[in-house]
């Protein structure tokens, strides 16, 4: 986000309502200044809960995860979530073989998600057990059932803004 306040031309009251509008610390301006930024009424990150889930997830480092992650992993990831946070390695291979969006090869599988670690790494909380777990013997995904409604309400905000969102050649987020 930019501001701009002109401290000739603009007042100090101004300038604090724009400040407030912009974080949404007051939702009114002074009727004095008609040309305030009125604030983004599109949902963001702010507007999820910071209560924790379990493991000190919350759905604001949920999105954060999703915003994080490429597409493709990204696209694994609400499968997995689709399904009530469980598959088996081949449906997942199977699913995103011919996948019309997001296809991947089955051999490429493994690679798209080794995102995950990194991602968990910088943005979920520290000493957490893997958001997505894997059972090799099982050959099965696993995501916790509360941490399922928690990314389910972040794939919902990431549906709303996909502005927020990594893109395929992004380096960072944005």
């Amino acid at each position: 986000m930019r501001l701009t306040i002109d401290t000739e031309t603009d007042t100090y009251e101004q300038a604090i309502a724009a400040v407030q509008a912009a974080y949404r610390l007051r939702p009114a301006v002074p009727d004095a200044w008609s040309d305030a930024p009125a604030a983004d009424p599109r949902p963001g990150p702010q507007d999820l809960a910071d209560d924790d889930l379990g493991d000190g997830w919350t759905d604001r480092l949920l999105f954060g995860v999703i915003a994080s992650l490429v597409p493709g992993a990204r696209a694994v990831l609400r499968r997995l979530t689709e399904l009530g946070g469980a598959a088996s390695y081949e449906d997942v291979q199977q699913h995103f073989a011919d996948h019309p969006t997001h296809p991947i090869p089955p051999s490429k599988i493994g690679g798209t998600l080794t995102s995950f670690k990194a991602v968990q790494r910088r943005v979920g909380p520290d000493g957490a057990h893997p958001l997505l777990q894997r059972d090799e013997r099982a050959r099965r995904y696993r995501i916790e059932a509360a941490l399922v409604a928690g990314l389910r309400r972040a794939f919902a905000l990431a549906d709303a803004r996909p502005d927020l969102l990594r893109d395929e050649g992004a380096t960072t987020v944005t």
